[in-house]
């Protein structure tokens, strides 16, 4: 593993200084999804839409695969840009436009992290009882530190690692959910219409969640010829096969064992090596949490730099952003121990809200009408060049894109007017994507400034 700490942040990375593999993409897919916190959502299925383990698994397939399809998107525009994702944002929102976009990015950024140290920390105490308490949620947001701090290569390095180890864990464990699963249980297809769509969508969400940091795992591949179809397909297949397969388990958790805690119940079904496998994931956090602060620490850097143009950000600016999202996501954290399932899917709503119109804007951007044509030296220009300082048109459809789906939404104790009439279906994600990419290529297509 090497030892060199990453110097580039958010400004482009020379084509002399780009290395990797693009099926390393696959392993850092794939070790991000293959935590307890992909447990947790899995879990969501059975426990909050009440759905039998049929419907759910069959939900959460689909809403990955579905999902996925617009997260790897994503990915093909790191090797050809070089540069952070929302760094590249600028492009459509201007450089202060974009500056709203970015802080829900962060908050973002710190609420995974943050939710990641709780179900890590609990994990942690149910093995190791000398962890109860906060201690746990110290410790995984200590061992957080190193690879975030390290970089993009050892991330890498780590997923490889990580990849081989938690996929034996989670496979035991789904072998023995099932082998131990009732025959009533696996007969039983219980479940609604509004409880499928429902799993659906966290499911879809779940991976849209990943679109603001995508190519941020990417932007070091050489731009060669066929490379960002290839990130696509090694980042599409890491990412569905690295949430699927831990979803599936935590339905399995829900049904067998509705009344135990995550970690009670993933220790009870694993047997004998129940608490190894418990802990294997337990410790898999840090890692996945190590890339949701390094990128937002890379955000944090582009705030930064939009209000202060000559600044270059080096590592020392990276480090300091690191170590203040951690302590920000660490003091979070500790206040959700307790009561984290409710915090968690609150969490996830809002999630819904505000990143679905961006990737569908950025999508629309890049594949359907600049088809990735950019100039990137712009982005970093006090007055942003061809993109300006302020999009207020595509801020303006941002925003409409939010708004819509309000009357499709049901969390919480909200639920939208048009809800009732869709026999309680959500669908407000899909809405915001259709009307919001409408909106925006119809701007574009009618004098929109969409030049590169």
């Amino acid at each position: 593993m090497s030892t060199h700490m990453e110097t580039h942040t958010i400004h482009p990375v020379p084509q002399t200084h780009r290395h990797g593999r693009v099926a390393d993409l696959f392993s850092v897919w794939f070790s991000a999804n293959m935590t307890l916190l992909t447990v947790v959502t899995g879990a969501l299925g059975p426990a909050v839409f009440g759905l039998s383990l049929f419907w759910s698994f069959l939900a959460l397939l689909l809403g990955n695969v579905v999902g996925a399809i617009f997260m790897a998107l994503h990915a093909a525009q790191g090797p050809r840009l070089g540069v952070p994702q929302m760094v590249q944002s600028r492009a459509q929102f201007g450089i202060y436009g974009s500056v709203p976009i970015i802080i829900l990015v962060v908050l973002m950024y710190i609420g995974f992290a943050a939710s990641n140290c709780v179900v890590g920390g609990e994990a942690l105490a149910h093995v190791l009882p000398f962890f109860e308490g906060s201690r746990g949620v110290w410790l995984i947001a200590v061992l957080t530190l190193l690879p975030c701090v390290m970089g993009y290569r050892a991330i890498h390095v780590c997923s490889r690692l990580a990849s081989w180890v938690s996929i034996v864990a989670v496979v035991y464990a789904i072998g023995c959910g099932l082998g131990g699963f009732s025959r009533a249980l696996l007969a039983d297809m219980h479940g609604t219409v509004a409880g499928f769509f429902g799993a659906f969508s966290v499911s879809a969400l779940w991976q849209i969640a990943y679109a603001p940091y995508v190519s941020d795992s990417s932007r070091y591949l050489p731009d060669e010829a066929g490379a960002g179809r290839q990130a696509f397909w090694a980042t599409y297949g890491g990412t569905v096969i690295g949430a699927v397969l831990p979803m599936v388990l935590g339905s399995l958790l829900s049904l067998s064992y509705p009344m135990l805690p995550l970690a009670g119940a993933l220790s009870h079904m694993g047997g004998h090596i129940g608490n190894i496998v418990l802990l294997v994931l337990a410790l898999a956090i840090p890692l996945a949490n190590a890339m949701s602060v390094y990128c937002g620490a890379l955000c944090s850097l582009t705030l930064v730099q939009t209000f202060w143009p000559s600044w270059r950000a080096g590592l020392g600016g990276r480090l300091f952003m690191t170590v203040l999202l951690l302590a920000v996501a660490l003091v979070m954290s500790l206040g959700m121990v307790g009561d984290f399932l409710k915090a968690y899917t609150s969490f996830l709503d809002i999630l819904m809200a505000v990143l679905v119109p961006w990737t569908a804007i950025n999508l629309c951007d890049y594949y359907l009408l600049r088809h990735g044509d950019y100039d990137v030296m712009a982005f970093f220009r006090a007055d942003g060049g061809p993109y300006g300082r302020f999009n207020l048109p595509v801020v303006l459809i941002y925003v409409m894109g939010v708004l819509v789906e309000l009357p499709f939404m049901k969390t919480g104790p909200y639920t939208g007017p048009l809800v009732p009439a869709l026999h309680g279906v959500d669908i407000s994600w899909f809405v915001s994507l259709l009307v919001t990419g409408v909106a925006y290529c119809l701007w574009a297509r009618r004098g929109g400034d969409v030049k590169a």
